[in-house]
Order: structure tokens, then C-alpha cells, then sequence
């Protein structure tokens, strides 16, 4: 076994930092060990922002927000607009407000909440979006759906990306709860699908 380096967990301790173009805005992110995806943008979350129509003046919700790459990528690209971001993780939460910080975004709100629990009540969207983890049950998943399409505005899109081996629970839940399913982009691992608020 190699003898205890302690210059090594220190560098362990510092921050992650990259930088990314998301919606075709340059930001810095810092992230830290135990965050999803802590040393770039996964896979994923990039093909949602491919595929992702965001109006300049959108109230949009990233739900699960983990450091803020959603989240902070729509506020950018909807400067007349706001972003309520939320995640359960506190860590996540912190980050995802120095992130907002860092990159000067102001039209952002980040909650620590379950889900949309600690998002005021009064609250309402046009747009709504998750990365959802592949290790949460379908149950979870399902209670997330139906507080969305709650909280959306009549015409409000709700947009998920998630492993491809979940695109047809997706399309049973989403017919289900909105009524309708669009599935947006099928890549070989994630599936970007689409619910609209009648």
C-alpha cells in the first residue's frame, strides 16, 4: 500500500473548475467529488441543451439541479426571464449558487427542496426540465411528473432526458399525466422526450 500523501488529499479537497459553451454561452463551473458528473457536462444534460427551445422571457425550472448546468444555461438564454433552480442535496445547492455567482447570472433562484416542496406555492412555469437519475424508482419519477405538469402554465413544456431503457415508462407517464408524449431526440444512451400542459 503507498504511504499516506497528504498533499494529495488536499488537491482532493480543492475545487473542480472547467469551463464550458452551453446555448452558445461561455460559463465556468465549480464543482466538487460526490456532485454528479463533477469534471465536465455529461452526455446527457448536453443532449437536452441540443434539443431544448428556451424563449427569451421563460420562468423555468430546473428540477435536481446538482451544480447548475440546466439551470444557469436557460437563465443565460433567457435574460428577460428567471430560472428557479432546486436540488435536495445542500452541497449541490451551494454550488449551483456559486456557480450562478461566478458566471454573473442574476435571473436565478436556487431552493434546497424535495422535489418542488420548498418551491413557493404560488409559483408557475413555461418550462421545466430534468436530468433524471437512472437509480430513483419509477414511484419518484411519477410524483415528479404529476407536481410539474401542477405547476406549469396551459401550454407550459416539460422536457426530461434520461437513459434510453426508461423512454417507454417515460411515454406511458407522460400520455398518462399530460396527455401527450413527444419523443424529441433518441441518441444510443439518453432519450429527450417532451409533455405539454394543455
Amino acid at each position: 500500500m503507498p504511504p499516506f500523501d497528504p498533499t494529495r488529499i488536499e488537491q482532493l479537497r480543492r475545487d473542480i473548475v472547467f469551463q464550458e459553451t452551453l446555448m452558445g454561452h461561455p460559463l465556468t463551473f465549480h464543482t466538487t467529488w460526490g456532485l454528479f458528473s463533477p469534471k465536465g457536462i455529461d452526455a446527457g444534460t448536453r443532449l437536452l441543451l441540443d434539443h431544448l427551445e428556451v424563449r427569451p422571457n421563460e420562468r423555468a425550472l430546473d428540477l435536481g439541479c446538482g451544480y447548475g448546468p440546466l439551470g444557469l444555461a436557460i437563465a443565460k438564454a433567457a435574460p428577460q426571464g428567471f430560472c428557479t433552480l432546486v436540488d435536495k442535496d445542500f452541497v449541490a445547492v451551494e454550488y449551483a449558487r456559486k456557480n450562478a455567482a461566478l458566471n454573473g447570472i442574476e435571473n436565478v433562484e436556487v431552493l434546497l427542496s424535495n422535489g418542488l416542496d420548498q418551491v413557493p406555492a404560488e409559483r408557475r412555469f413555461t418550462l421545466a426540465v430534468t436530468n433524471l437519475p437512472a437509480k430513483t424508482g419509477k414511484e419518484h419519477y411519477y410524483l415528479f411528473f404529476h407536481d410539474i405538469h401542477q405547476r406549469l402554465e396551459p401550454g407550459g413544456r416539460f422536457y426530461v432526458v434520461v437513459i434510453s431503457g426508461l423512454r417507454q415508462f417515460i411515454k406511458r407517464s407522460f400520455t398518462e399525466i399530460f396527455g401527450n408524449h413527444k419523443k424529441v431526440k433518441q441518441g444510443k444512451s439518453y432519450t429527450v422526450a417532451m409533455g405539454v400542459k394543455a
